[in-house]
């Protein structure tokens, strides 16, 4: 499973030219589901978003997370976060989960961020999306499930030295 954050102090989601999602102060978070992705994967990666500390302190350092912040997230299925670029010009996508299984897996994380007490707007799964946002610093983070299970001290290849 692999999700950008983008910290953002305002972000919508429009399909058809109709607003579908809205957040203030928060996260828009970009979520890809893969092949073999599952429930442990939803766990990892929401734990991060809702633990890591990239909101600003009354020192303007980020030492708050999300939920201390009381932000909101913005949660937008996106299939091309797998795109495979290895070869050609055209991006390959059969990394990626089929709609049938990614589709339960992203309202699965969106439930469990509610759960955790976030105020969570959505897109509309497999739609033509248009999302527009303001970045906060910018600050963008990019989680990788595989990257994120691994131990501690070890540093993944990137897959072209594969």
């Amino acid at each position: 499973m692999r999700a950008i954050l983008q910290r953002v102090s305002q972000a919508t989601v429009a399909v058809d030219g109709v607003n579908v999602g809205a957040i203030a102060h928060g996260l828009l978070v970009l979520l890809g589901i893969g092949q073999g992705d599952g429930p442990a994967q939803i766990a990892i990666i929401a734990k991060k978003i809702l633990e890591l500390r990239i909101f600003d302190d009354e020192q303007g350092k980020p030492n708050i997370s999300l939920l201390d912040s009381g932000g909101s997230v913005l949660a937008v299925s996106q299939f091309t976060l797998y795109a495979d670029t290895s070869r050609g010009r055209r991006p390959g996508y059969a990394l990626a989960a089929a709609p049938a299984l990614a589709e339960p897996l992203y309202e699965a994380m969106v439930a469990a961020l509610r759960t955790a007490g976030v105020t969570v707007a959505t897109g509309v799964f497999g739609a033509d999306m248009q999302v527009s946002l303001t970045n906060n610093g910018p600050y963008t983070i990019i989680l990788d499930s595989d990257t994120l299970t691994m131990p501690a001290g070890i540093v993944p290849k990137p897959d072209i030295l594969r």
